[in-house]
């Protein structure tokens, strides 16, 4: 799209393919340098990178909804061209969107560096990495129309999801975090509503490429496959009685994920109190 020429990453994709590879490097070198050291705490990274995300997060959903209200978008379907001046606003808040993929390959590094490692799923690398590519494809070549919906309900789950990432690095607010549960809901209804978005403009077309329709309801699917089977793993599954009788009162939750109390912190064992 001619539109974009000339916008920092996208002339080119080499920059987005290496950013990615390094992304995965990281994971795998950083696991091999981890492997004999305790884990960092990060506390303070962790606060002020899940405020960072959840404000630019909070940007976007505004503005997406300022955009495309001027712009007169129609809900059901929108073409790349009709509305103007808001087309481009769109744009724009969609290359940050673009860019908040590769600001959220640091979600992954932390959890290597806190030695996390049972968090590094194939469903979370899965989503990263291919979020980051797919997004810089739909800038270079459908950055607005009916591209807006599933960025405008993600910005909104994510001002939900890295504000409890956020808070739940804080021990006196961990009492208070019992909506974790939820959060994994409204992802799975966020994919299946782009989803029914998507498949409106293909019965009712306004325009928009329909290939990129296609592809865009079928990785949704993917999306929604993995979320289910995370989901049932995680919360269907009733503990045993033994695991109940083992498991400290005490837990630690740290960016979205209980773990035992009894963790290496800095190079300290932090113990419960007796």
């Amino acid at each position: 799209d001619s539109r974009v020429r000339g916008w920092l990453l996208l002339d080119s994709y080499l920059p987005t393919f290496f950013l990615t590879c390094a992304y995965l490097l990281c994971i795998w070198l950083g696991n091999k340098f981890m492997k004999n050291r305790p884990p960092f705490s990060l506390r303070a990274h962790l606060i002020v990178y899940n405020l960072g995300i959840t404000l630019l997060s909070m940007y976007m959903l505004i503005e997406l909804i300022l955009a495309t209200w001027e712009g007169g978008y129609n809900l059901q379907c929108q073409n790349l061209h009709s509305a103007g001046a808001a087309d481009i606003r769109v744009a724009k808040v969609l290359w940050w969107y673009y860019f908040s993929k590769v600001i959220e390959f640091m979600d992954t590094i932390f959890f290597v560096l806190r030695k996390k490692s049972s968090q590094i799923t194939f469903l979370h690398v899965y989503h990263h990495a291919t979020m980051f590519n797919i997004w810089w494809c739909v800038l270079n070549w459908i950055p607005c129309g009916q591209s807006f919906f599933g960025p405008t309900l993600n910005s909104f789950i994510h001002v939900l999801m890295y504000s409890y990432y956020g808070l739940s690095v804080i021990p006196s607010m961990r009492k208070y975090l019992w909506w974790k549960k939820y959060l994994t809901q409204a992802q799975l209804i966020q994919f299946l509503l782009t989803i029914v978005h998507t498949l409106s403009a293909a019965v009712k077309p306004c325009g928009f490429p329909f290939g990129c329709l296609m592809f865009q309801s079928s990785y949704m699917a993917t999306l929604v496959i993995l979320f289910v089977n995370f989901y049932i793993k995680t919360y269907r599954k009733a503990p045993s009685r033994t695991a109940v009788k083992e498991t400290p009162v005490t837990t630690e939750v740290k960016n979205g994920f209980h773990k035992d109390y009894f963790t290496a912190a800095n190079g300290f064992l932090n113990k419960k109190a007796q």
